[in-house]
């Protein structure tokens, strides 16, 4: 039976098990084995993760094609004007094209969000403003760049929600086991799974020795935070 479990990944974080360099990796909160992130979060951002051995949650979480909407809170420099947000909902052009429309808007500084550990630089003399961002695609460091695109360099980003699950309820480093129906009910669409006798036969043959795909433990087995 897969395993769905959703991580609330803390600031400077890889969103992978191992690390060459030596920085925290998911290994350092996560002890099940086995599972893999549906989608990325940069290392210097925070917030929902979906992990799974479900290949095809994976697939359907990543497809484009099914548009899965994912909300930030994005702590921006200086205050955006009205026409600068206007130009976000409509879409910007970057370096790799113009982005899908999305929808952003001013909030007050979320209550229920956790003190980040080191908090960020502020200047004194430049304040600062709290975006809800909704975006349906995820290319890399998008939402940075989109933010930047507009003159309002992000400080510090969190990835809210996925679909309708949110993070709210889960502390940094922690992470809670939920089952695929309530994915489903929250807005998680799955791709229908292609059967295949003769693949089902083949992968049902093991050798001795043999690797099983997909395994891919961490070199060091770590606690759960």
């Amino acid at each position: 039976m897969s395993r769905y479990l959703l991580f609330n990944k803390p600031y400077q974080v890889l969103t992978q098990f191992t690390d060459p360099d030596g920085r925290k990796t998911l290994a350092d909160y996560i002890s099940v084995s086995d599972v893999y992130s549906a989608g990325r979060l940069d290392y210097d951002s925070e917030g929902l993760l979906i992990l799974t051995d479900d290949g095809q949650l994976i697939h359907s979480l990543m497809d484009p094609k099914f548009k899965m909407p994912k909300t930030y809170y994005a702590q921006v420099e200086g205050i955006p004007e009205d026409q600068s947000l206007a130009q976000m909902r409509q879409g910007l052009q970057l370096k790799d094209g113009p982005t899908r429309p999305c929808q952003v808007s001013v909030i007050e500084p979320p209550e229920e969000l956790w003190a980040r550990t080191p908090p960020i630089r502020e200047r004194k003399e430049i304040p600062t403003t709290w975006l809800a961002i909704t975006i349906t695609e995820g290319r890399n460091r998008q939402v940075r760049r989109m933010t930047a695109a507009i003159g309002h360099p992000t400080l510090r980003l969190v990835r809210w929600n996925i679909g309708e699950i949110a993070v709210n309820g889960l502390l940094p480093g922690t992470y809670q086991e939920v089952d695929l129906c309530y994915l489903q009910d929250r807005g998680v669409k799955v791709r229908p799974k292609k059967s295949s006798p003769k693949a089902a036969s083949v992968s049902a043959v093991k050798r001795p020795g043999q690797r099983p795909l997909r395994s891919r433990r961490p070199r060091n087995q770590s606690r759960r935070a």
